[in-house]
């Protein structure tokens, strides 16, 4: 059985944008499910913060939201965590967790290393016609 990973609040704020007493908030208000360890410690399960990585940037202003998108003309950017890396040879497979669903690039082995691209990072999938491009966030 794979055991899915368990962040702390300070890394779950980090991963999603927010301040650490805005998630502590959410766990208080029960908007984010959370383990609590033997200790008493909240420990929020990687499903938990995938459902809220889309919505990061919900609450700002358009103009905003728009400044952490790159200057390009495609605008299918969806953002997601790297969940798996696969090299072999001169190409790459890129798993990314967006909303809870999975979507999968195709790349060079290259880009992964130019990136420094490893599996828990926050992304940006760049979808155009059949590509799915990655951009580090």
């Amino acid at each position: 059985m794979k055991h899915e990973k368990l962040f702390s609040p300070r890394e779950a704020a980090q991963v999603l944008g927010v301040s650490y007493p805005t998630l502590k908030q959410w766990i208080y208000k029960k908007k984010v499910r959370t383990i609590k360890t033997a200790g008493g410690h909240h420990r929020i399960p990687e499903r938990e913060i995938d459902k809220f990585l889309y919505r990061a940037s919900e609450g700002r202003e358009v103009s905003e939201r728009r400044s952490t998108f790159r200057r390009v003309s495609g605008r299918n950017q969806l953002i997601g965590r790297v969940t798996d890396i696969k090299t072999s040879g001169l190409m790459a497979q890129v798993t990314l967790s967006i909303g809870g669903q999975r979507i999968t690039s195709i790349i060079t082995a290259d880009a992964v290393r130019e990136m420094r691209l490893q599996k828990g990072q926050t992304v940006a999938a760049l979808i155009k016609s059949t590509e799915v491009m990655i951009l580090r966030v």
